[in-house]
């Protein structure tokens, strides 16, 4: 989601993109175009400042902000870069929602094969590893998204894996 927070957010201040800002550094408040808060830079790092608004943290390229007479700014208000993300999140979470349908084949973070959705139960999505029915796992839902390739896991099969050791360790531990 990063990169859709990345990507609606870079198009909208585009428009006026600045040179290398001494004031972008953790910490900083930054304002909008009427003067106001919009957030504060929470972290800098290759190149990008995460904007905490509040309500999201925002990474956005560092040329991305203006120089202001108290700091930072960027080109949109907080009401307005808040808007957009939540534009982008919803329609992400419908196009994911879209996508979890019982029968739909899903793939790891790494793009390998994971399984078949077997069952969608609120929340809980049943999938059929490697299509076998008898070897099953639930994930939640916010852990797929809708990517141009197809239904994705935001999980490696080693990770899902991990995680079934460690709960199926704990559950053996509980018993003794």
């Amino acid at each position: 989601m990063k990169f859709v927070k990345l990507a609606a957010a870079a198009a909208v201040l585009a428009a006026t993109p600045a040179l290398a800002n001494e004031q972008v550094v953790a910490g900083a408040t930054v304002t909008g175009p009427e003067g106001n808060a919009v957030g504060t830079i929470v972290s800098v790092e290759n190149g990008q400042a995460v904007l905490d608004t509040g309500k999201h943290k925002v990474p956005l390229g560092v040329e991305m902000y203006g120089q202001g007479e108290t700091g930072p700014t960027i080109t949109v208000t907080k009401v307005q870069l808040d808007g957009m993300i939540d534009a982008q999140l919803a329609e992400a979470a419908a196009k994911r929602d879209a996508a979890l349908v019982v029968g739909a084949e899903a793939m790891d973070a790494k793009h390998a094969p994971l399984g078949t959705v077997l069952e969608i139960d609120g929340d809980n999505i049943v999938l059929a590893r490697g299509g076998d029915e008898t070897n099953k796992v639930t994930l939640l839902r916010e852990y797929f998204d809708a990517t141009d390739h197809g239904l994705m896991a935001r999980l490696t099969n080693a990770q899902i894996d991990a995680a079934m050791a460690q709960a199926a360790s704990a559950a053996g531990s509980a018993g003794e």
